[in-house]
């Protein structure tokens, strides 16, 4: 394994110096879910959520999730994004959700970290979306899935 890149030589955290990298084509991959009751997932794949249409409103979370990971995650460089997007599945076999994220930039950083935020978010505003009616619902499989691009090349989780 190599080093930690964000510490320095005495153990203090900083944000790594990037402005000698080429922007290079960067794409990451996240995926997540939400479990449920069945009758939880009814409601939302039938949009008779109280709080509104449970795909849309997390979908957007996510997307702003995404754009907003430097101001959450102090060590992360701001990134100017291509691309990012949020997709929402119902799996009636977990019961539940299945949220899988793309995001892609030309920049001198990964995006593996919007990537993992958009899932993030978009899972945690499910569960605030349908809260009222299943406190039980759980997060569960956040990660990443591949990272394409940059000097440590290309990466897909077996």
């Amino acid at each position: 394994m190599s080093a930690l890149t964000h510490l320095g030589a005495t153990g203090e955290a900083h944000m790594v110096d990037v402005s000698a990298k080429a922007d290079t084509a960067r794409v990451a991959r996240a995926r997540g879910r939400v479990t449920m009751t069945r009758e939880t997932l009814r409601l939302a794949v039938e949009g008779q959520a109280k709080k509104g249409d449970v795909f849309s409103v997390a979908r957007v979370a996510g997307i702003i999730a995404a754009k907003k990971t430097s101001d959450l995650i102090p060590l992360c460089h701001p990134l100017p994004l291509s691309s990012i997007s949020v997709e929402i599945t119902p799996d009636e076999t977990l019961p539940g959700l299945r949220v899988l994220a793309e995001a892609s930039v030309a920049s001198k950083t990964g995006v593996e970290m919007e990537a993992l935020t958009a899932v993030s978010v978009a899972c945690l505003t499910i569960y605030d979306m349908l809260k009222a009616v299943d406190r039980g619902m759980r997060i569960e499989g956040v990660e990443l899935v591949e990272k394409r691009g940059g000097k440590s090349g290309d990466w897909k989780r077996d």
